[in-house]
């Protein structure tokens, strides 16, 4: 093995999750200016290509307005803890399911501006109170999660541009990782907000034709879960065709990004062919999900313009909580939809995720 490859994997960082048919995969990270961390049970796997040179880039931030939460019942959401930075981040208390919300017009224009009784949130078909309600632009923690299979290669230079410039439209203060995968996930890039690390860490290449995709959601998924300190999360997936190679499946896939608090995905599909394209019906039922949203562009030039509107959706959204009708159960799925009316506009279509799975036990994390 030459010597980059021997430094990237001395530098590895895994990620560990089991399998549905109880096979472990592995993430490892590249960058070398990044320390180890111990993991159990886990295996870590050199990259396949040496790391490339980071360039300079700046970021910018945005804001919108904020509305206190009430405070009715002892066990609601507060308002948002003002963290070590300055940025507040929102906490959720036990037994609350919290709703990432983003709310269009008939003209598909994003409405930012809607109080907490312009809401109304059912699941499993009854309406349940809103114990919080918050529309303030706070810190989020995204995974960027893109195929780096051969087949991608012509199309990363713009695809690394376009992710590019939505980090630097979204708030200076978020927590961002970045994994590759083909046949397997790699975490090229810890959380961090240096830009620097994240474009050097989007510039990893690999050779390797397959693309287990769902192994990797799965697999950022939890380390979105387990490893941060923000309640609002975000996936961003970036592919080219379709799953090959997984262990885990759509179903499950989709059963994880659905527990409590779980991340919300956005995706853009490169995949050419009209709606029958192979892989654009899982992307587009993985969004729909979670309350994200899917995106097919017919040329790659078009992804930029995708990346700053996602970053856009991302800042406007509201975090809406409330109490599940059976707290206790584990396992159980609810299916959730929020509604939205408010005078002065037509009719409003809210996206949130579709259903949400109680909060595992730490022995079914990754069960």
């Amino acid at each position: 093995m030459h010597a980059v490859g021997l430094a990237r994997l001395k530098s590895a960082v895994s990620i560990l999750f089991v399998m549905a048919l109880t096979a472990t995969l592995a993430i490892a990270q590249a960058s070398p200016s990044q320390p180890a961390s111990p993991a159990t049970n886990s295996t870590a796997q050199p990259s396949q290509s040496p790391p490339s040179q980071p360039s300079a880039a700046g970021q910018s931030t945005q804001s919108t307005a904020t509305e206190e939460p009430t405070a009715e019942d002892p066990n609601t959401v507060g308002p948002p803890a003002n963290d070590e930075g300055g940025m507040f981040v929102f906490k959720q208390q036990v037994n609350e399911v919290v709703l990432q919300a983003t709310v269009v017009d008939d003209s598909r224009r994003l409405v930012s501006n809607l109080g907490k009784n312009d809401f109304a949130v059912y699941e499993g078909g009854s309406q349940q109170p809103i114990t919080s309600f918050h529309r303030e632009d706070v810190p989020v923690a995204v995974g960027i999660v893109i195929d780096n299979s051969g087949s991608m290669r012509d199309k990363r230079e713009k695809v690394n541009q376009a992710v590019l410039n939505l980090i630097r439209n979204i708030n200076p203060k978020d927590q961002i990782f970045v994994v590759n995968f083909s046949r397997n996930p790699y975490l090229d890039q810890d959380f961090t907000s240096d830009i620097n690390l994240l474009d050097r860490a989007l510039k990893q290449v690999s050779t390797q034709g397959s693309t287990a995709l769902y192994d990797a959601i799965v697999a950022s998924a939890t380390h979105l879960n387990n490893n941060t300190k923000f309640d609002k999360k975000v996936l961003l997936v970036v592919t080219d065709g379709q799953d090959n190679m997984s262990q885990e499946t759509l179903q499950e896939a989709t059963r994880r990004l659905q527990q409590n608090n779980g991340p919300t995905v956005y995706a853009i599909g490169l995949m050419g062919g009209g709606p029958q394209a192979p892989g654009r019906q899982a992307l587009q039922s993985l969004a729909d999900a979670t309350g994200g949203a899917a995106f097919f562009p017919d040329t790659l030039d078009q992804v930029d313009t995708i990346s700053r509107d996602i970053a856009h959706d991302i800042r406007n959204q509201y975090a809406i909580a409330y109490k599940p009708r059976n707290p206790d159960a584990k396992n159980s799925y609810q299916s959730v939809r929020v509604e939205a009316r408010s005078p002065g506009y037509g009719r409003l279509t809210v996206r949130t995720r579709t259903g949400t799975y109680g909060e595992p036990s730490p022995t079914q994390t990754a069960n």
